[in-house]
């Protein structure tokens, strides 16, 4: 073979290879992968991709509560009406697109990773068992942003949500700093001291449940939301194809499985746990924009214009309530005039029975 021959091969052979790296990165991307799930929350197998912005919804309808709108995803499936989970913990790690769990339940593209809240599903649980005060706990300790709600006031107000206060934990005793295979992290960097404080959290979280036990054996369900941004730092400040990535992704998986495992115990086998692996949040490309007919006065019962109200979303589940009871109301009162109106008042009615029979002449 000839020098130039053989150059010819040499570059075709190197955009082959740059061909197949480009084309295998592509298919890597975010995703949304279910740890742990009990039976009757049925999650299908399949390469279905889900919108950023359909997590709540997905999260809603695993907990069995309804949403606005549906959500026609196939990777979920309908399960039994009188059977929920007892919690839901969504667990969001930034700047990796995916983590090499050991074992889950499911895997799926996510596509359009735009930022997303649990807010509404808070304000769900908040509702419909205010009495009962279910967990509902948010945190992200990077942006040290914490909101609990119910039980969650008592039970994790000892929790390190600051910085100062998570790296001031990390030298304590049971700190997870003495049990990690820290490898090529260190213990004064700036970037690796905040991986580890939200692994810590995670340890601490787990750790007060197990304390408080008795907070997974209510009837109402629990909600966590964590965001944890130690990984993305890391990649910012080593580099990707650092060790001090690569031994932190390692070390998140495996912390993300055994977490996922000890609540899925401490629930009684009762709780979904999702962690959601983004690259980078991609800003949301709305678009505002308003109507001719748009007034407010549209809910006014006073309105001069005479508009009608607001659709209400349940008016669905108010109709069927309404329609099948005055069904069952109209039922009954036919049965009964029926049987009313055939009685033989010699045998059925006690009325008649202890009257006298005879008639008293004077």
């Amino acid at each position: 073979m000839s020098l130039e021959n053989r150059r010819r091969m040499e570059a075709l052979f190197t955009v082959a290879l740059i061909f197949c790296s480009a084309f295998t990165s592509g298919v890597q991307g975010d995703s949304l992968t279910i740890l742990q799930a009990p039976e009757y929350v049925s999650f299908q197998k399949g390469d279905w991709p889900i919108s950023g912005e359909k997590i709540p919804d997905m999260v809603a309808l695993t907990m069995g509560f309804s949403v606005q709108e549906d959500l026609s995803w196939p990777g979920l499936r309908a399960g039994p009406l009188f059977q929920r989970p007892r919690a839901n913990v969504l667990v969001v790690v930034r700047g990796v697109d995916s983590l090499a769990l050991p074992q889950s339940v499911a895997s799926y593209p996510l596509e359009n990773p735009v930022p997303f809240t649990l807010d509404s599903v808070a304000e769900t649980v908040h509702t419909l068992f205010a009495e009962d005060t279910p967990v509902v706990l948010q945190l992200a300790p990077s942006e040290e942003r914490l909101y609990m709600l119910g039980k969650a006031n008592a039970v994790f107000e000892d929790l390190p949500v600051t910085l100062q206060q998570i790296r001031a934990r990390l030298s304590q005793d049971g700190s997870v700093l003495t049990s990690l295979p820290l490898n090529s992290l260190s213990r004064n960097a700036e970037a690796d001291l905040l991986f580890l404080s939200e692994v810590q959290v995670l340890h601490d979280i787990t750790a007060l449940l197990q304390r408080h036990r008795h907070l997974a054996k209510d009837h109402s369900p629990d909600l966590y939301s964590l965001e944890l941004s130690g990984l993305e730092e890391l990649g910012r400040r080593y580099g990707q194809d650092s060790s001090q990535y690569q031994d932190a992704t390692a070390i998140l998986a495996n912390v993300l499985q055994k977490f996922g495992e000890d609540l899925f115990g401490l629930y009684g086998d009762s709780a979904v746990v999702e962690v959601v692996t983004v690259k980078k949040f991609e800003a949301p490309l709305t678009r505002k924009s308003r109507s001719i007919l748009e007034s407010k006065q549209i809910s006014n019962p006073g309105s001069p214009y005479n508009l009608a109200y607001k659709y209400n979303f349940e008016y669905a589940v108010i109709f069927n309530i309404v329609l099948w009871l005055m069904i069952i109301l109209a039922l009954a009162v036919i049965v009964i005039s029926y049987n009313l109106w055939n009685m033989d008042p010699g045998y059925d009615s006690i009325i008649y029975r202890m009257t006298n029979q005879k008639i008293r002449l004077d």
